[in-house]
């Protein structure tokens, strides 16, 4: 195949504790933007960020998300879950078929506050910064131990990544079986 049309499940994928993400177009195949399948886990939260060149499109594809995209009246460094904009605009509970914009310089994110996974498409203008922070955040997450922050810190510059409030990964703890009452996650 040359690369230029990609059956459902394939293309060169990523896959960390936090989230899996499969390359469908790449500055390799010749395109000016990067377009990714992301499946987002239960608990996974990006954090708000900005990027003062590049322009995003989210597009939830199954499952639900909440997503922001807007500068708030206040911008807080912990979470970004009770932003508010000038006009009184709130994070969106998005499903399947919602659709985020996201131009230069607009603080955004987006989160799994559900108990399942969701997919969205994820398309990155220009291409590579995401192709490339997408990898080297897999290899700073498949190393194990403790994440060197400043190291992170670092990558997100170089691609164009301003952290807000902080990437979370806290997946929602399983509900042990109990034989005796049926009960089970």
């Amino acid at each position: 195949m040359t690369g230029l049309i990609v059956p459902p499940g394939q293309g060169r994928k990523l896959t960390t504790k936090a989230q899996e993400v499969t390359f469908k177009a790449t500055q390799a195949h010749g395109s000016s933007l990067s377009v990714f399948e992301v499946v987002v886990p239960p608990g996974f939260d990006v954090g708000a960020h900005v990027h003062q060149d590049s322009q995003e499109f989210f597009y939830v594809l199954e499952g639900r998300l909440q997503l922001l995209a807007f500068e708030p009246t206040r911008r807080t460094e912990e979470y970004w879950h009770d932003w508010e904009s000038p006009d009184g605009d709130t994070a969106v509970e998005a499903d399947e078929g919602a659709f985020m914009f996201v131009p230069p310089g607009t603080p955004h994110a987006f989160r799994n506050a559900t108990d399942k996974p969701a997919r969205m498409l994820f398309q990155c203008y220009p291409s590579p910064y995401h192709e490339f922070y997408f990898e080297e955040i897999a290899e700073i997450w498949a190393a194990g131990g403790p994440v060197d922050h400043d190291a992170v810190e670092r990558m997100r510059r170089r691609y164009d990544v301003s952290q807000i409030t902080p990437l979370r990964y806290d997946p929602p703890a399983l509900v042990p079986s109990h034989p005796a009452t049926g009960g089970g996650a």
